[in-house]
């Protein structure tokens, strides 16, 4: 609702008016909305520069794609197959635009990778300062406040914030819209909200479009009792115009890239849901029901256990302290709560489980988690003698709030940086390519078991690609685009029907290239590892391979609990089993006969 301005009282006939002007209300928040916008700024540009990338989808389902747009080869998955055609050009499209800025901007194609990924971040702060002041102005500062420290500290923020992914494109979709369903000023804004929801769903992932259902039905119910349902009528309408719109854009960009009228979110929701037998989701790995609890509580630790508690604490507050809920703020917090709820019962129950499926609800995760601390700061705060809370020390109500939260921003650093440390040596190990004495035009690198840490060809350098050699994995590998040296060429190779793909995930050897031709491999050595005839330690075979380059990758197999959950330094005074091992990732060279005979 809008809020009411501080009365001024009128000044005495006959006295002459004070020479100071009224002082202005306080601003509605703890934190001004600058430093907010700069204190996320900084937490997703870390992310940005030093995150690794967690899924092998969002290299070759998006940053190749992309690379294609914007240099004229990459490599494609089935996904992009005009067969299939379960994913849009319209959000490729709008990154290529970025990344073909960057590259007027920067030197080197890594650099241009770094430059969208950066564009990302800088959305992404944009986006949850945005409803940060929503809910300070409309919730409480506090919660505001404990809201921003969740989404700036926590580790899945930390990945999800820069993640080239239509689930974090979603993520920022339905934080504007959320604060937009929150802000009242000027009026209701339910057409924006829904908005904002349908570009998520359309444009990023059609699943995230359940977000919205809560919010909605509070704006139905208010409508209803207000008995004000046509203007509920009308703003619906209008946000459903405006989310065809989006659609009929979409479908206009996808025509031009792949030469058919087809609508890609339904696709997706089609292979998804009604795939038939030996295709779907679940073809690709399933988890266990626990596998989003681990998940989640890994990624924001005491946060999530807050998050899943908001509703107990609701209906304790509305049992017990009544006078502190009235209806309005009852449905009002409830609607807030539900998305959250809502999102991970229907993804437990889904067999195919992935982190990057919990992104769109990471911002209601934080708002639930928040609102639950609220409730429970507004209870200790209680100085009333008659309650047993009233009678304990503020000091040591201060120390226990305090150890709350610095055990959770503490524990997600740890962990953020144990991530860092642990698994961004695919980020690094390509680096020497860009050297000219190094690399040559129409070199290329290859890829065996350490396929799927492939970061992507923006860290080749132009005229080298990369290849495939078989390992031990038996599944379907991406193929490459049509070579496009103009736009034309372009829609041509994106039209094509690409050879060797299925939606079934099986192997197609025609993706594979004899190690003979490799110029470059890259390759890994785990002490926890054995090697078989597919995967040899290609590291010990000296005959055949130099060392360009290598950086630790954590051992896994060999590393304790402890130091694969959160940082452990490599100190003597950590007793050996909680210290964490490595092994080596490296970028090999072959060896030349001229190098040979030097070696002679």
């Amino acid at each position: 609702m809008p809020r009411k301005g501080i009365e001024v009282p009128s000044v005495p006939q006959g006295q002459a008016a004070p020479r100071t002007k009224p002082r202005p209300p306080p601003p509605p928040f703890y934190l001004p909305l600058n430093v907010t916008l700069y204190v996320c700024l900084i937490s997703n540009g870390i992310a940005a520069f030093l995150a690794p990338i967690q899924d092998c989808d969002e290299v070759f389902n998006f940053w190749e794609p992309t690379h294609y747009l914007d240099h004229g080869y990459g490599l494609q998955t089935w996904e992009y197959s005009p067969v299939y055609s379960i994913r849009s050009w319209l959000y490729i499209t709008l990154h290529g635009i970025v990344g073909k800025i960057g590259s007027l901007v920067v030197g080197s194609k890594s650099s241009e990778f770094y430059f969208i990924r950066f564009s990302l971040a800088m959305i992404c702060a944009a986006c949850e300062t945005r409803l940060y002041s929503a809910i300070c102005r409309t919730l409480s500062p506090r919660i505001g406040l404990l809201f921003l420290m969740i989404v700036a500290f926590s580790p899945g923020m930390f990945h999800a914030s820069a993640a080239f992914l239509p689930s974090s494109f979603t993520m920022y979709a339905s934080m504007l819209g959320l604060a937009s369903f929150l802000d009242w000023r000027g009026g209701q804004k339910t057409a924006q909200g829904i908005m904002w929801f349908g570009i998520g769903a359309i444009v990023g992932w059609p699943f995230a479009g359940a977000l919205l259902l809560p919010l909605l039905f509070e704006e139905i119910v208010i409508g209803y009792l207000s008995k004000n349902m046509q203007k509920v009528f009308s703003d619906v309408l209008n946000g459903v115009l405006r989310c065809l719109a989006i659609l009929a854009a979409e479908i206009a960009v996808d025509f031009a890239f792949l030469r058919k009228l087809t609508v890609v979110p339904w696709n997706i929701v089609a292979y998804n849901i009604f795939g038939g037998e030996g295709r779907g989701p679940e073809i690709f790995g399933t988890e266990p029901w626990t596998f989003y609890v681990r998940n989640l509580l890994l990624n924001f630790n005491v946060w999530f256990i807050f998050a899943v508690s908001a509703g107990p604490l609701l209906l304790l507050q509305a049992i017990f302290r009544a006078r502190a809920t009235n209806s309005e703020t009852l449905l009002r917090t409830v609607t807030l709560l539900s998305p959250f709820y809502m999102w991970l019962g229907i993804f437990t129950l889904q067999a195919h489980k992935e982190e990057r499926f919990m992104y769109p609800a990471y911002p209601f995760l934080a708002l639930n988690a928040a609102i639950a601390f609220h409730m429970i700061l507004s209870y200790i705060g209680s100085s009333n003698p008659k309650e047993l809370i009233g009678r304990v020390p503020a000091k040591l109500k201060l120390a226990g709030v305090m150890s709350v939260i610095l055990l959770a921003i503490n524990s997600g650093l740890l962990r953020t940086l144990g991530m860092i440390t642990a698994y961004n040596a695919p980020l690094k190990v390509l680096q020497p390519l860009e050297q000219s004495e190094i690399a040559q035009p129409g070199d290329t690198v290859c890829f065996g078991k350490e396929w799927y840490r492939f970061p992507s060809s923006f860290f080749l350098p132009d005229g080298m690609r990369a290849k495939f050699i078989q390992s031990e994995f038996r599944g379907l590998l991406p193929g490459e685009f049509q070579d496009a040296p103009s736009y034309s060429a372009l829609l041509e190779g994106t039209s094509r029907v690409p050879e060797g793909m299925n939606d079934r995930n099986k192997e197609d050897t025609g993706k594979y290239t004899d190690i003979s031709q490799c110029s470059f491999l890259v390759d890994s050595h785990f002490p926890g590892r054995e090697a078989t005839a597919l995967e040899p330690n290609y590291l010990q075979d000296k005959a055949q391979w130099d060392e360009i380059s290598c950086a630790s990758f954590l051992d896994a197999s060999q590393t304790d609990l402890l130091g694969r959950l959160i940082w452990v330094p490599d100190l003597p005074i950590i007793p050996d089993q909680f210290r964490r091992s490595w092994g080596q990732y490296c970028l090999l060279r072959r060896r030349t006969s001229d190098s040979e005979s030097e070696l002679v």
